[in-house]
């Protein structure tokens, strides 16, 4: 028998604060935290502006020695892992560590790294690039840098898919759990992209806004005047449990992690399919595996890009299954606020629809004033909105035609 599975501790670092609290906070106001690139000199390039996080003290969990040896990515993985487990009130002395796992997600890994090392070799030769230089950069250290922070030796791997990489991230947590794989999984995401090479990348892929004078404004899901999506950066973090042992340890509990489904399109390395078909396929596949039915939901946490295709395609998704359930249900996008946070968002966006249970408080999708006729939804525009919320979902879609979605329900 399946074993049932609960949140009960949550982080995240994001563009609008460092920890649950700030981060959820920002979202019930409706802050960006959009602004000017302060990282390097953005000057030449097209597109001038990200979502930084701009309040993160590595000094509060590392030593500088230790903080020097890792890239920004695992930095924000580790933190936001012992955020967590704090907020779980989880005393891993306590614990039996081979039965405490760690899956984590990111989309690219260690790319300020990557682009410092590389300007290193080219300007000064290859016996100067740093012996640290692989292990920083390389995608697997925020799970295996967790692990050896946190002393957890159990079921441990990374998953690079993109930007569905962190909902495929917390999926597969959930089922290590409910096959008994472990007691406590510690998942998410992290990235950490504002990077020249990056910005570069995705504004020669045509996916950036380039709203370079209205930061704030630039990330507009599902309004008719979106121009691309914002590049983010940060981790969001969540403490899985088997129910039996959260409820035998005492723990709070924010919701239950009832389904996932996993796809893909098999149609194009970046555009979404123009049927949807695969992407409605994951969410009924998470909502069977969950035992609901469409009209259960009260809640999607969508992907919500701003992006013209991604947009209209993740709409055209919901009411392929919905039907018409679907102009009944409220939808939201966190990256209004946040922007894209690549492989971590799915993670992210997770801790803000298990805090959409807790509280009864749903986040709004900010910059939408336009509305968009192919976009037709109920999206939450703009002003946060009370309501209890037992059944909720979340989106995420990556390039190559990844498709994930995980549905929390309230225990």
């Amino acid at each position: 028998m399946q074993k049932r599975v609960v949140i009960t501790g949550l982080a995240a670092i994001s563009p609008v604060g460092t920890g649950k609290d700030k981060f959820w906070q920002a979202l019930v106001a409706g802050r960006s935290g959009i602004g000017p690139i302060t990282r390097f000199d953005a000057t030449a390039m097209p597109v001038r502006f990200a979502g930084e996080v701009k309040d993160f003290d590595a000094g509060l969990f590392f030593d500088r020695k230790e903080a020097r040896r890792m890239d920004r990515f695992a930095q924000y993985a580790v933190a936001g892992a012992r955020m967590a487990v704090e907020d779980a009130a989880l005393d891993l002395e306590k614990e039996n560590l081979d039965r405490v796992g760690v899956i984590f997600a990111t989309g690219i890994g260690g790319m300020e790294t990557f682009e410092e090392q590389t300007r290193v070799l080219l300007e000064k030769g290859p016996n100067r690039v740093s012996p640290f230089f692989v292990p920083m950069m390389i995608a697997n250290m925020a799970a295996g840098q967790i692990s050896i922070n946190l002393g957890v030796r159990g079921v441990n791997f990374t998953v690079v898919n993109a930007c569905a990489s962190g909902t495929n991230a917390v999926g597969e947590a959930f089922r290590a759990l409910q096959r008994g794989d472990a007691d406590v999984m510690i998942t998410g995401g992290s990235e950490a992209s504002i990077t020249p090479l990056a910005i570069a990348g995705f504004a020669a892929l045509k996916a950036l806004s380039v709203r370079n004078d209205d930061p704030p404004r630039a990330s507009r899901p599902f309004d008719r005047g979106r121009d691309g999506f914002v590049l983010g950066e940060g981790a969001g973090v969540l403490v899985l449990e088997t129910l039996e042992h959260a409820r035998a340890r005492g723990a709070r509990i924010y919701a239950e992690v009832a389904g996932y489904g996993c796809t893909a399109d098999a149609y194009h390395i970046t555009a979404p399919a123009p049927d949807a078909s695969a992407a409605s396929r994951a969410m009924a596949l998470a909502l069977e595996d969950a035992g609901l039915k469409p009209g259960e939901v009260d809640y999607i946490n969508a992907h919500g890009t701003s992006t013209e295709l991604n947009d209209r395609q993740e709409t055209l998704a919901i009411k392929n299954l919905f039907g018409a359930c679907a102009s009944r249900v409220a939808i939201s996008s966190t990256k209004s606020m946040i922007g894209h946070l690549l492989g971590a968002a799915g993670a992210i966006e997770l801790v803000a629809t298990a805090m959409t249970i807790a509280t009864g408080v749903i986040p709004p999708t900010i910059n939408y004033e336009e509305p968009d006729p192919e976009c037709d939804l109920d999206y939450v525009p703009n002003v946060a909105r009370e309501r209890q919320v037992a059944v909720a979902m979340s989106n995420s879609f990556g390039f190559g035609g990844h498709n994930a979605a995980v549905v929390l329900r309230k225990l």
